[in-house]
């Protein structure tokens, strides 16, 4: 089999550079995790510093000087304006996710929820509530005159606490204000979009080879199949630099079944295996385990799931209860942005090989053909009636044809055509 190779050195058919998400990444995505890590180093903060207070056993300068009675009095003044400032905050993180599910995509959501200045907002807010009360129950006197205390920097630290949350309610304040704008939305997701296409799509379309690097199984080759097992979801990511080390181990080519983004029930067969009809436990198991599942989408290894979450925006727009034409024409500007250099780029390899270039891994990319459907064939047929959306595709399909690749004219000659019936 010739080497097929680009000007850079790459070997069509190379492992994508797109690396796969951490057990890390994962455990810090849940909107509850940051919260909670700041708030039990708040806890421990508060059950350690008047420890150390203790011990200095003289005032400090630039800390609270007060008595028993003041520190408690400003501690329980800090705790119940904390807590009543964290119901607001929870409050308006629930409208704007109501407003952004019905303006624009319940898609769209993770975005919001994934949102460190809003995750650090409601941690610290709710930190300086929990550290109040740990150092409160440290003071000692007033009551019992016996033995007073005061843990000085402590109440000190917990002005600190007051002064980074009014910080932060402002920071989150003009941070909920932008992200609700239709404008802003689209951006990030298209930003999002455009900084994926090089590591997906890395290779010019006048690059490829015409013949092109291809495998299929013999008539008698044998095969295993991997199945979800237990799990269930959609394919979030495929860990690629696994599977390839697996086959070549093992001598064998892994056929993923399965596309980034589509739903995997429990049970369903997710790869064959071909080359072997013994697969061991735990070459299943560690192939099961390279295709990635979610309860929902993620963009990280899906191009696609951009436009989708764009195409979604602009058909709510263009719904009968909104008919907000300019948002559509705004999604359309931004499909623009991410269709333009996708077109110049080269759909990639289904084969993946490994270092001696065999052919280890057989999967489904999503194509360049397969994206430019998505993005105008949808809003196409809901924009019928709007000349500004009609105007604007037309505009978008003369750009993209003037400058893509001749292995994609077909297809957008085809999509003009479905426009102009």
């Amino acid at each position: 089999m010739n080497s097929q190779k680009f000007t850079d050195g790459r070997a069509r058919g190379q492992v994508p550079t797109v690396k796969p998400e951490t057990w890390w990444s994962r455990m810090w995505r849940p909107f509850w995790v940051l919260p909670l890590a700041i708030c039990l180093g708040a806890f421990g903060l508060g059950l350690v510093l008047p420890v150390i207070d203790r011990e200095l056993a003289e005032h400090l300068p630039f800390v609270f000087q007060g008595g028993p009675d003041g520190a408690r009095s400003f501690l329980s003044t800090i705790a119940t304006a904390m807590i009543s400032i964290t119901g607001l905050v929870f409050s308006i993180t629930i409208v704007v996710l109501q407003l952004a599910s019905s303006q624009f995509t319940p898609r769209v959501l993770a975005s919001f929820l994934t949102s460190r200045i809003t995750q650090t907002t409601l941690g610290v807010f709710t930190a300086t509530f929990i550290y109040s009360l740990t150092v409160m129950r440290s003071v000692r006197g007033g009551f019992q005159n016996d033995n007073p205390f005061v843990p000085q920097a402590s109440v000190t630290m917990a002005f600190v606490f007051v002064v980074a949350s009014v910080g932060l309610f402002l920071a989150f304040i003009r941070h909920i204000t932008r992200s609700i704008q239709v404008a802003n939305v689209v951006a990030q997701i298209s930003d999002q979009s455009v900084r994926m296409v090089d590591d997906l799509y890395p290779e010019q379309a006048d690059e490829v080879p015409t013949g092109s690097r291809t495998w299929s199984p013999s008539a008698h080759m044998s095969r295993t199949q991997v199945t979800s097992g237990s799990r269930h979801g959609n394919v979030t990511a495929l860990d690629f630099a696994t599977l390839v080390r697996r086959a070549t181990a093992d001598d064998v080519v892994i056929e993923v079944m399965v596309q980034t983004g589509e739903y995997v029930v429990e049970g369903q067969p997710v790869a064959r295996v071909w080359g072997t009809a013994n697969l061991s436990e735990d070459a299943a198991r560690r192939i099961e385990h390279a295709v990635g599942l979610g309860p929902e989408r993620l963009i990280q290894q899906e191009i696609g799931f951009g436009i989708r979450q764009l195409v979604d925006i602009a058909e709510r727009a263009l719904s009968p209860s909104l008919n907000d034409p300019t948002t559509a024409c705004q999604i359309i500007d931004a499909l623009h942005r991410i269709l333009r250099p996708l077109v110049q780029r080269a759909s990639p390899s289904p084969y993946l090989i490994d270092q001696d270039e065999q052919v280890r891994v057989v999967y489904r990319p999503q194509t360049v053909e397969m994206l430019l459907r998505l993005a105008v064939d949808e809003i196409g047929y809901f924009g019928r009636e709007s000349p500004p959306v009609m105007s604007r595709l037309h505009g978008l399909l003369d750009d993209l044809t003037d400058v893509a690749s001749a292995r994609y004219q077909p297809t957008l000659e085809s999509l003009r055509r479905s426009l102009d019936r």
